[in-house]
Formats: structure tokens, sequence, C-alpha cells
């Protein structure tokens, strides 16, 4: 049955989640509550019209940096490419763009003016991070995410306004850094091609 959640700051145990992975409605968007969330394997996602929904789907699908792919095109593009890849150079301006990225399938964005805030303060005392790939003076795509501190990041959205820029630029970030493990969330099969895989909840939960 999924929860109700109160002004009370916790969760329920994920194994209470629906056979889609929600857990529980409700809530809000404060940093403890989003921290909270991301450090037990929970993150926000809805429309507009919805009430805040939390989700825990099982299995997981991850990425793990050391069998990340990267196609001989991709390489190709990243070697010959005028790309150039910041970190935390213009998050307003990357989450902005992710929240106006039109999705198959999703009538509206899930990155809400609330989410937008609840990202931002979490940017401002350095969970958040941003990744900007630059063409010139021009933001050509990026990606944002929960850093967790232990070795986890939680990509979020990436979009691109230039062919490769996104993927280039989240390459280029975990080739980079020292995650041991890069939380997808969901299958998709853009990741999966980069070598994302299923890990049951449990297990993930655990690795957090």
């Amino acid at each position: 049955m999924v929860s109700i959640l109160t002004n009370e700051l916790n969760f329920p145990d994920v194994r209470e989640t629906s056979p889609e992975g929600l857990l529980a409605i409700g809530g809000d968007l404060s940093v403890e509550r989003l921290l909270l969330a991301y450090r037990n394997g929970i993150f926000p996602w809805f429309d507009d019209d919805d009430p805040i929904l939390w989700w825990s789907p099982d299995p997981r699908f991850v990425l793990f940096p050391e069998r990340l792919k990267v196609s001989k095109s991709m390489k190709q593009v990243l070697r010959n490419t005028d790309f150039v890849v910041t970190v935390n150079k213009a998050f307003t301006e990357v989450i902005s763009s992710c929240s106006k990225i039109k999705r198959h399938g999703q009538p509206s964005s899930w990155i809400t003016q609330d989410m937008i805030a609840g990202y931002t303060a979490l940017h401002e005392l350095g969970y958040a991070k941003s990744v900007e790939v630059w063409r010139g003076n021009e933001l050509g795509g990026g990606l944002f995410g929960v850093d967790l501190g232990n070795g986890g990041f939680c990509g979020e959205s990436m979009f691109s306004k230039v062919s490769n820029a996104s993927k280039a630029g989240f390459i280029s970030y975990i080739q980079n850094t020292n995650y041991r493990l890069i939380d997808c969330q969901v299958y998709t099969n853009h990741l999966e091609s980069l070598g994302a895989e299923d890990m049951p909840r449990e297990e993930f939960v655990k690795y957090l």
C-alpha cells in the first residue's frame, strides 16, 4: 500500500512499493527530505498536475563506471569535436534546459518549478551537480544529478541542442570522476548502450 507522507521527516521501507515502484505520496522537496530520499534509494518524479510522488523501482538501472561502453564513433566525436565540458558553471541554465525538453510519452516535464527550486537548493549546498557542454559560447547540451558523497551519483536529466553533446558530457564526466556507481534509475535504450544494467533494489540500497 502506497504511504501518504506527513511533515515528519521519514519514508516507509522501500520494500513497500507498488509493483510499478511507487512508494509514497506527499511530503515536501526540502533539502533534508531530498537527501534522505536519495540516500535510501528513493527519488521524486511527478508532473505539474500531480502531488509529489516518491519512487524506488525494482530492479534499479545502474552503471558501473569501469563498465562504461564508448562506441568507436563516439570516441571519434570525443577526439575531434570542439566541445568544451565544464562542471557547475551554469546549473540554472542546464536544469532549465532539461525542463524544456519534449520527451516521448510525457505530456509535460517532471522538472517542475518546485523541483527546480529543490535541486537548486541542493546545488547551493554542493550536492546537485551540473555538467555543461559548450560549443564556443553556446551551451550545446548538459546534464545534472545528485552527488551522494559516498561514491554514488544519481543522474537526473540531460539535454542536447547539438548532436552528441549530452552524451559527450556524460562520458567525459564519468571518466574524470571517482564515482563507483551511477544511478540511472529506470531503463532507457540510450543508457543501456553506454553499459547500464539492472541491479536488484535490495542490492542497490545496500550499495548506497
